[in-house]
């Protein structure tokens, strides 16, 4: 069991919760959810130890190890990968380490009694850790994860970058921890690779809270949602869907009260305009006037959600034709390495097509590709009549090239250069920049401001073929609802890549998968209907 008891934490004036008392079971799994800003990961943080509450105090048993997903890989840079695994648990990466050093400084035809004792007393400890299968359970993790064999022994630096956080997901995982902390551990992780988690994680028997902005992955792994909202964290029961639908639901009925409230506010105020003056009635109007100012503190109790939802519209200034894409035959490659060989496909108005297959398989240098930010080696992109396509790169910095000096304002309105300051303004207004903001530096911009600014250029431009390349890097869950609503609702054609699979399943109307050995295949139907046809669903 995790105790939270009456915790509370500002940030520069601003109360993320206060006096929040809750506990965490063994035994549940818990997605901490809130607004990017709300203080999710703070209070992870908290939790773990890495940061002092302001007031209030964590609490675990003795003896409970508690197990944090880190994300400075560069800490184990000079490690072997699958030692870094084992670094999970840091009471036998210990008595390991020491283990190895006596044995090759030890001399055994003249070993001391207390060396030889010292040796017993670590054998113990790792048998105690289940030491001597660490190996095979650490090689076992790192191969659900995607991670394979042959890099096992290599050095945490010699792999890519993506790859060295999944050796961190997979050393949070390590040792079967009491409480498992995990701050966005799908991140970097391709689908098979976060079904693969989902399966361990619904195994595990300790406690678990976890950050995510993957609804499906929420939905499937929690039994309780802990929601950081109104300076507070409200648990609730089941999953992110289950948890918006009770918040909903608790919201208009407080409003409802509010209003039922004010209702009553503007009888008591007419009494005391038509009474107050009447010597006869004043304690009666004194007493109404008491009973307004009570109504109105209880009202002030309601305070304001942190959840600010963008309104996205990608919208078409003129349609294509019925004819969007035709891609015969595209091979690329890079060096000996064949990327994808032959692809070939045609996309018609209105598709709406994902790219899937495991991280590095080519998906994002396909959608360069179309985007002729590529040549390809061979094959042919024709598009259709009255086609003009809009690209979002999964690199930001590459999405923002040239904004080097300019303002979120400014940047914006290169793009249309008629649209009014209004126009402008109000576009950023509801991608959620306030009038301030603005006038911010696009080299200043967070990671999900950055996103929005590039989904507002899109909104501006207006083409009829987008495509997006991990749309949803960034954002928080309102904002990817958001985001789902706006790609489906949208006229054109649209390309898109995405490990968040509630999207998949809402938007993609045809599927192209592409695999490590170059192959592919073009599936119609929905992202579910893939699962089936492939069996992986």
């Amino acid at each position: 069991m995790l105790t939270v008891s009456e915790v509370t934490k500002a940030y520069g004036g601003k109360t993320l919760f206060e006096d929040v008392s809750t506990t965490f079971d063994p035994g549940n799994r818990y997605g901490l959810t809130g607004a990017n800003g709300a203080g999710k990961s703070t209070f992870m943080k908290i939790l773990s130890g890495d940061v002092e509450p302001d007031k209030g105090h964590i609490s675990i048993p003795n003896n409970a190890r508690m197990s944090v997903l880190h994300q400075d890989h560069f800490e184990y840079a000079d490690f072997k990968v699958r030692d870094v695994v084992i670094m999970g648990n840091d009471t036998l990466w210990k008595a390991l380490a020491e283990k190895e050093k006596m044995l090759e400084t030890v001399d055994y035809d003249n070993l001391s009694e207390d060396d030889g004792m010292r040796l017993a007393e670590l054998e113990m400890v790792i048998a105690e850790q289940d030491g001597y299968d660490a190996e095979n359970k650490a090689e076992e993790l790192l191969i659900g994860l995607g991670i394979p064999a042959e890099e096992h022994h290599n050095k945490l630096e010699v792999l890519q970058g993506g790859l060295r956080l999944r050796v961190l997901v997979a050393q949070a995982l390590f040792g079967d921890p009491d409480i498992l902390l995990l701050d966005e551990p799908t991140n970097h992780l391709d689908i098979d690779s976060i079904r693969w988690l989902e399966t361990f994680l619904l195994n595990y028997s300790g406690v678990l809270i976890v950050i995510s902005h993957d609804r499906h992955f929420l939905n499937r792994v929690c039994t309780h949602t802990a929601d950081v909202d109104y300076e507070n964290i409200i648990l609730y029961p089941g999953g992110y869907d289950k948890m918006m639908q009770q918040k909903v639901a608790y919201r208009i009925a407080e409003e409802k009260q509010n209003i039922s409230k004010a209702k009553k506010i503007g009888d008591l105020q007419e009494f005391i305009r038509r009474f107050g003056a009447n010597a006869k009635k004043a304690s009666q109007a004194s007493s109404r006037k008491r009973e307004v100012s009570k109504i109105r503190l209880s009202m002030a109790d309601l305070k304001r959600s942190n959840i600010q939802r963008p309104f996205i519209r990608f919208e078409v200034a003129r349609p294509s034709g019925k004819l969007v894409l035709e891609v015969e035959r595209l091979t690329k490659s890079f060096d000996d390495h064949v990327v994808f060989n032959d692809v070939t496909f045609t996309l018609t108005r209105g598709d709406r097509l994902a790219v899937v297959g495991p991280n590095g398989v080519g998906k994002t240098t396909l959608l360069k590709c179309l985007a002729s930010v590529y040549e390809p080696d061979r094959g042919k992109i024709r598009l259709g009549h009255e086609v003009t396509a809009g690209y979002m790169p999964q690199d930001h910095e590459e999405g923002l090239a040239g904004a080097a000096g300019m303002t979120a304002y400014e940047w914006l309105h290169q793009w249309d250069i008629k649209a009014t300051v209004e126009e402008v303004r109000g576009l950023l207004g509801r991608m959620l920049f306030p009038s301030e903001d603005a006038e911010k530096p696009v080299s200043a911009l967070s990671g999900g401001e950055t996103v929005r600014l590039l989904m507002a250029k899109l909104t501006l431009t207006k083409d009829n073929l987008l495509l997006l390349d991990e749309p949803t890097n960034h954002l928080d869950l309102e904002s990817i609802r958001a985001l789902e609503e706006s790609m489906t609702k949208y006229e054109g054609t649209l390309i898109f890549v995405a490990h968040d699979q509630a999207l998949l399943e809402e938007v993609a109307t045809c599927v192209l998968e592409l695999r490590p050995d170059g192959s592919w295949d073009f599936f119609p139907g929905g992202y579910e209907d893939f699962l089936r046809k492939t069996g992986k669903g």
